[in-house]
């Protein structure tokens, strides 16, 4: 080999390019490799590391793809670019194309939220308005058509430029799919694994169609304004409780909140007489016996017998697809009041042929409100 010869060989050595990104930073997803006028000698060394998928673009359309490995860049190395540049024969140094380097690992912990409240229609408890929020990651799976369908010529490319569009898709999906799934509001809160799991389907076909892999997703929180919190735990308490020990737990509260009033002998001698109204319900309410027993007993010196005490109507109420009771009419209103029951309820007491929505019985009606008497005679 001549010396003009060596000479030629260890300039072309020195002229054959190095195309590789070093990424040092967190948040990059899209890295173009700058060249002088994008020009690629030919034999040039392409170096493609793991996490990374490398992307030649000519003249704004998408050529070759290639994923971790080195590569020296020929016709054979860049069929689709030779087709587009009708290169039947090989090529000449230098050439242009575009390369764009697309990071492919995981971004994780990144942040959502609904901007506003989602509003729920709930059985028992009406409209109602929750938020929610959680983290969910990603990578891009198909590098080609994002960076066609999203970062353009975009040459550096952040996590943060995607983010606000993805938690904008979440936030939309979000509300659909709660929406659809309607649970009881309490339920919510609770169930936050399998919501998460069931949106993360939902989404996964919107991220593909731009070449993102919606790898996990994760509801931490689902909140509720604190009025409707109080009003759920009373709700489940008095569920779960008998109705009868409850009433007689309530009846014992006001006894003590009366005996409790000091103000001044008025206030107390109105305390004191409330207790004492409130002491024989009770009383009549846990032993009805002893409580027709005292009403018998004439008072001193006033040789009067009481008549007898009333009996009262004993109602059963269907809950849940089952029968419940019996209950007094008061014990009935605090169910109504509580929403245990609902105007629909079906109701049933001795001497009815069949069981009867409450708005349909008469005596019941007064619960419904809006009851006006009929007109006098003769107005």
């Amino acid at each position: 080999m001549g010396i003009f010869d060596k000479i030629k060989e260890k300039l072309s050595h020195e002229f054959i390019d190095i195309i590789e990104w070093l990424d040092y930073t967190d948040d990059t997803i899209v890295h173009r490799f700058e060249r002088y006028q994008n020009e690629i000698k030919n034999g040039a060394q392409l170096i493609v590391r793991e996490g990374q998928t490398a992307v030649f673009i000519n003249e704004g359309q998408l050529a070759d793809v290639f994923k971790p490995g080195t590569y020296t860049l020929n016709t054979q190395n860049l069929p689709i670019l030779a087709t587009l540049k009708g290169w039947k024969y090989g090529f000449n140094s230098p050439f242009k194309a575009e390369v764009y380097f697309v990071n492919t690992h995981l971004f994780t912990d990144e942040k959502w939220g609904t901007k506003n409240p989602i509003t729920l229609n709930d059985d028992r408890f009406g409209l109602v308005e929750i938020r929610a929020f959680g983290t969910y990651a990603f990578k891009i799976n198909d590098a080609g058509k994002f960076i066609v369908d999203i970062v353009g010529t975009d040459a550096n490319f952040t996590n943060f430029e995607i983010n606000e569009h993805l938690k904008s898709l979440i936030s939309t999906r979000f509300t659909d799919t709660i929406g659809e799934a309607n649970l009881p509001i309490e339920l919510y809160a609770a169930n936050t694994t399998e919501l998460s799991e069931t949106c993360q389907d939902v989404m996964q076909p919107e991220f593909n169609s731009v070449g993102i892999s919606l790898e996990k997703f994760y509801i931490e929180n689902v909140s509720m304004p604190e009025e409707l919190k109080k009003e759920i735990f009373e709700y489940s308490r008095i569920d779960k409780l008998d109705l009868d020990k409850l009433t007689k737990f309530k009846t014992a509260k006001a006894i003590e909140a009366a005996a409790a009033n000091e103000g001044g002998t008025a206030g107390a001698g109105m305390g004191m007489g409330m207790g004492f109204v409130l002491a024989q319900q009770m009383g009549g309410m846990m032993n009805p016996m002893t409580g027709q027993q005292n009403a018998a007993v004439p008072q001193q010196n006033v040789p009067v017998t009481p008549p007898p005490m009333p009996i009262q109507v004993q109602y059963f109420y269907a809950s849940n697809g089952q029968q419940a009771g019996p209950v007094t009419m008061d014990q009935l209103k605090v169910l109504f009041a509580n929403r245990t029951i609902n105007k629909d309820s079906l109701i049933w007491k001795q001497g009815m042929a069949n069981w009867t929505a409450l708005k349909d019985i008469e005596e019941l009606k007064s619960f419904l409100g809006g009851n006006t008497p009929p007109p006098l005679p003769g107005a």
